[in-house]
């Protein structure tokens, strides 16, 4: 296994200093304690703001750069949001892993193995689950589980050091950000007719995307399926934000004649330090965020975060068939 010598930019809130780093076996995860350590590791800073967390920083792990490691007794990195922004059904649990030294492995098993497990320790579901990550720095491991009900949950990684990692599921009603089942709000997305105060209208390196033709309130008036993406490429172009706007392009041509697209940037100036109104609209405290609406615009899924373009390419056939 490989490491990266830097953190790839995620816009998640900082591990308190009390978060747990060595195991102990009868560890025992209680709501107390998981608002005391606020999770597990995670990779970045929360929206103290959101410039600094995908503005600048580190260059996304190269391969070319990274050197061999001790692979036995890795820890896992959370790469989902961090919060109240999970909520029960269909969970996605993205999340990458670290040496104990704390070096970023730009590598790592071909499959993580482990069990999610309820407040009382009794396993919810079990986990088996791909690396992926191509086209990315670091790669990440997506945990999928249907978990019914909101709670305190953790994951029980086989192999891995220290505690396990929780994480809360909260009631809908508690949660500001659109999930799954709710109607994907319409909002005035900036386009390249009418940028609406956000300069540039897209942060794309190459040239804007090609998903400003039409703002979301246009697109889910057309009674199509909308994929909706906030993201902002050039302030994170080599962790998350710019390939997954790319991964997005290239697997959007297959739904061109059924699905609209559209995208909208996190910050309406070009230093990356104003908020855009897309944001602050849905209540947004990470990015990059992708919505998949139906055409009655009922959010399908939510995909928060990372992703690559297979993962993605699964994700919008299984929500679009």
């Amino acid at each position: 296994m490989r490491r990266s010598p830097s953190t790839p930019d995620q816009p998640h809130r900082a591990p308190a200093s009390g978060a747990p780093r060595s195991g102990a076996a009868g560890w025992e995860p209680s709501r107390r304690r998981f608002l005391a350590v606020g999770g597990t590791a995670l990779l970045g800073g929360l929206v103290g703001g959101l410039a600094t967390a995908c503005g600048g920083g580190g260059d996304g792990g190269d391969a070319d750069t990274a050197t061999t490691v001790d692979t036995s007794g890795f820890v896992v990195v959370q790469r989902f949001p961090a919060g109240q922004s999970l909520a029960p059904g269909d969970v996605r649990l993205p999340v990458s892993l670290r040496t104990t030294a704390g070096a970023l492995l730009t590598d790592g098993p071909e499959r993580l193995t482990g069990v999610l497990r309820d407040e009382r320790g009794d396993t919810v579901a079990t986990i088996d689950t791909p690396r992926r990550g191509t086209g990315l720095g670091v790669p990440y491991w997506s945990i999928t589980a249907t978990v019914p009900e909101p709670g305190l949950y953790d994951l029980q990684i086989d192999g891995a050091a220290g505690d396990p990692t929780p994480f809360f599921l909260y009631d809908p009603s508690e949660i500001a950000v659109p999930g799954a089942g709710a109607l994907l709000p319409p909002f005035d997305t900036p386009t390249t007719a009418d940028a609406r105060g956000v300069d540039p209208v897209c942060t794309r390196l190459d040239a804007p995307c090609p998903f400003h033709d039409v703002t979301l309130t246009e697109a889910l008036a057309t009674g199509r399926p909308v994929v909706y993406l906030i993201g902002t490429p050039a302030h994170c172009s080599t962790a998350v934000c710019g390939p997954g706007l790319e991964f997005m392009i290239s697997v959007a041509q297959q739904y061109a004649d059924r699905a609209t697209f559209v995208h909208a940037e996190v910050f309406s100036n070009p230093e990356g330090t104003d908020v855009a109104p897309a944001v602050t609209a849905y209540g947004l405290g990470y990015e990059p965020v992708i919505w998949i609406a139906d055409d009655s615009g009922t959010i399908v899924r939510r995909i928060d975060v990372v992703w690559d373009e297979t993962e993605l390419a699964e994700l919008l056939a299984d929500s679009l068939s």
